[in-house]
């Protein structure tokens, strides 16, 4: 997930070293700037994540994501992700953040490829955002919801494996990578971490 504010250097720049690194989902996560903006952004990753075959999404809504030419779209908890299904098409990546186990429980597969979980871990990006779920929660969640979870928050090469023994199915990562002066090599420390199962 991008943050230019954390970024060490150009987002573009940044981005394209996680996916030399092995990254192949980017999401573009600039919800502060206007829409023009976000889609010229898209453009601009556009160039870099294309040679590494990486999905490009948006987090947002669903008609922004359409505009920008985004490979999907990460709704906000309580998203309409039947309407972002029906607009986008079978094709596209449809997340939602999810924060209670009553969204986890109503997530239906064919409409939502995925949720976030978070936060899994107390986090330096978004402080005092929780309370954190811990290892129990994001197991709950993962044992919840009916399609995919993701961890969201504080993962980072010690917590990453923890977040799949506890059943999730991926890990987002934000702050550990922008603010990486080799972005490239943090995420091959990351990807190196996954159990060979969840692959």
């Amino acid at each position: 997930m991008t943050d230019r504010t954390l970024a060490r250097g150009d987002l573009a720049d940044v981005v394209g070293a996680a996916c030399a690194g092995g990254v192949r989902w980017i999401s573009l996560r600039e919800k502060d700037l206007p829409k023009a903006e976000q889609i010229a952004l898209v453009a601009r990753l556009r160039i870099v994540t294309a040679p590494w075959g990486a999905r490009l999404t948006l987090h947002g809504t669903p008609e922004l994501a359409r505009a920008a030419g985004a490979d999907g779209v990460h709704l906000s908890g309580g998203g309409d992700a039947a309407a972002a299904r029906a607009l986008l098409g079978p094709d596209a990546l449809v997340g939602l953040s999810a924060h209670s186990l009553a969204e986890a429980a109503v997530a239906a597969p064919g409409v939502l490829d995925y949720l976030t979980a978070s936060p899994v871990f107390p986090t330096t990006s978004k402080p005092g955002h929780g309370p954190a779920l811990g290892v129990a929660g994001l197991g709950a969640f993962a044992r919840t919801s009916s399609v995919p979870v993701i961890a969201l928050a504080g993962i980072d090469a010690d917590t990453l494996p923890i977040c799949f023994r506890a059943g999730a199915k991926g890990v987002a990562v934000m702050g550990g990578i922008m603010r990486a002066e080799d972005p490239a090599a943090i995420v091959a420390t990351l990807l190196a971490g996954i159990p060979p199962h969840a692959i």
